[in-house]
């Protein structure tokens, strides 16, 4: 029974520990369950299937067009005779030439096809820093728990050292009260760090494009992805940003639009042929064919296709435009996420410092206190300082992933970057 018991035991923690490992997800793990189920990525993605259909709807139009026609009727005279026909026929239409209105429709259709790619890929790399910041946010909220607990454990045993000087008569009644707050205040600190984490498990569930919430934690590193200490050209990153290749491409779709209004204005030759069979009797055996040319070509439509004209030279002047002002605000970003993750690399750097600096002056401190050797306040304010030390150093490591994530996403880097 004993052996049973044992095997019981492992058994249990065995899938105690399967199920726990279940709930913890990796970076990696996060950025797959987003590319499946983010609803905006999947929007993203069906708008670029309807915009490669629409492709396809103007290509088609530059192939032959091939109609067939079957009919049978039945007729009755004034003096009850009745006669019956029938007759199939196969009719077809071939472009020949349009002014090459067609073919700029075509390659309207490819540049917007193109943008709607690149839209593609900046809904990504949204959905990445998105996903990131939350990712990061828990990766911090987890760590704040287990910091606020050790400042709870310090501060109440402060609270004891304190208590024992004051009943000994060498400590004020003030000092007993400040260190009680403090120790109330660690411990607010403690469960708003816990209802944070659940906080950032909804935010973190969203990105992920969960319906639920899912009560999970995080599995990472305070580290950064790559190396920043050689500045890029942003010059040149600037023209590779999907953002910018979007514009680009909407210029470019917008200037074939312009072009296919100006061909309104050529005339439109058709190739036209038929053939068939038709007679009184099932099946028709009387051939009949026809082929010719015919050519279309507007004489007046009230002055529409003039200020159609008109209105695509806006577009094009609109988009240029918009290209010029996002080319400047790529600019701006890059070299804005460029500095703060500097600043954010520098910052660590020097927070790390002040770190070890109030550690090591609160180990002196604690030993000064309990011989006498300094009074309540000057110990306090180095109690205080390691406590902000702390928690500065885990916003530092925080602030600068999240810095990163924002320089990522300026460069265009989407759910794909870290494969």
């Amino acid at each position: 029974m004993r052996k049973i018991y044992i095997l019981i035991i492992i058994f249990s923690l065995y899938f105690i520990n399967t199920a726990s490992s279940q709930n913890i997800l990796t970076w990696e793990a996060c950025v797959a369950e987003a590319k499946k189920k983010h609803p905006d990525l999947i929007s993203a993605a069906e708008k670029v299937k309807q915009v490669k259909a629409d492709k396809m709807i103007e290509i088609s139009s530059a192939l032959p067009q091939i109609d067939g026609t079957l009919s049978g009727k039945s007729t009755k005279a004034s003096t009850g005779a009745t006669s019956d026909s029938y007759s199939y026929s196969v009719t077809g239409t071939q472009l020949i030439f349009d002014g090459f209105k067609t073919l700029h429709d075509i390659s309207s259709s490819s540049k917007t096809l193109e943008a709607e790619e690149y839209n593609y890929k900046v809904t990504s790399s949204d959905i990445r820093l998105n996903l990131r910041n939350s990712f990061v946010g828990l990766l911090k909220a987890q760590e704040l728990s287990i910091l606020t607990k050790d400042i709870s454990e310090r501060r109440r045993q402060n609270l004891k050292l304190v208590n024992l000087r004051y009943e000994a008569g060498r400590e004020h009644k003030g000092s007993l009260l400040t260190a009680e707050a403090d120790l109330a205040n660690a411990e607010y600190e403690a469960k708003q760090a816990e209802r944070n984490i659940i906080l950032y498990q909804r935010e973190l569930s969203k990105e992920m494009g969960l319906e639920k919430l899912n009560l999970v934690s995080v599995k990472g590193r305070f580290s950064l992805t790559r190396d920043y200490d050689i500045k890029p050209d942003i010059e040149n990153l600037a023209d590779t940003t999907p953002f910018l290749q979007e514009l680009i491409a909407e210029k470019e779709a917008t200037r074939y639009d312009l072009k296919s209004k100006q061909a309104d204005f050529f005339p439109a030759v058709y190739l036209n042929g038929s053939a068939g069979k038709s007679s009184g009797e099932w099946p028709p055996d009387d051939d009949s064919w026809s082929f010719g040319m015919s050519v279309t070509l507007p004489i007046f439509e009230g002055g529409s296709r003039i200020v159609d004209i008109r209105k695509a030279k806006s577009k094009l002047r609109q988009a240029e435009t918009d290209e010029r002002s996002g080319r400047d605000s790529v600019l701006f970003t890059l070299e804005k996420t460029w500095k703060d993750i500097r600043d954010t690399i520098e910052n660590l750097s020097v927070q790390e410092k002040f770190l070890q600096a109030a550690e090591e002056r609160a180990k002196v401190t604690q030993a000064q206190y309990e011989t006498g050797l300094i009074s309540f306040d000057d110990w306090i304010i180095i109690e205080d300082n390691l406590v902000s030390a702390k928690k500065s150093y885990l916003n530092a490591q925080a602030n600068m992933m999240i810095a990163e994530a924002y320089w990522i996403q300026a460069i265009g880097g989407t759910l794909e970057y870290d494969e």
